[in-house]
């Protein structure tokens, strides 16, 4: 993660995205830098346009939590579903017997 971080300091700082800055910025807070892991972020982020992916990323959790709050609301009319066939049964259940004794 600490690597998408420094790409995204010096993204937001209008700087290049370059392998050298991305090392210094790591090694600045003392993380153990793995070249094979700068160069690999540096090709990965090259040609995109980090502003549009940055606002997709926020518009997705955006959604998440209206369709978690739609799972209560099934379960809730299921329930009620539940109830009304117990009631029912019971009526069933009743009108059943008495045909049983003419």
């Amino acid at each position: 993660m600490e690597y998408i971080y420094g790409a995204m300091l010096l993204h937001s700082a209008g700087k290049a995205i370059t392998e050298d800055a991305i090392t210094k910025i790591l090694a600045a807070v003392g993380v153990e830098v793995e070249a094979s892991r700068v160069k690999a972020l540096v090709a990965s982020l090259e040609g995109v346009d980090i502003e549009a992916a940055v606002k997709t990323a926020v518009a997705a959790p955006a959604a998440a939590p209206a369709a978690a709050a739609a799972v209560p609301a099934a379960a809730k009319k299921e329930e009620k579903k539940e109830e009304v066939e117990e009631e029912v049964s019971e009526e069933d259940a009743a009108a059943g017997l008495g045909a049983l004794f003419g």
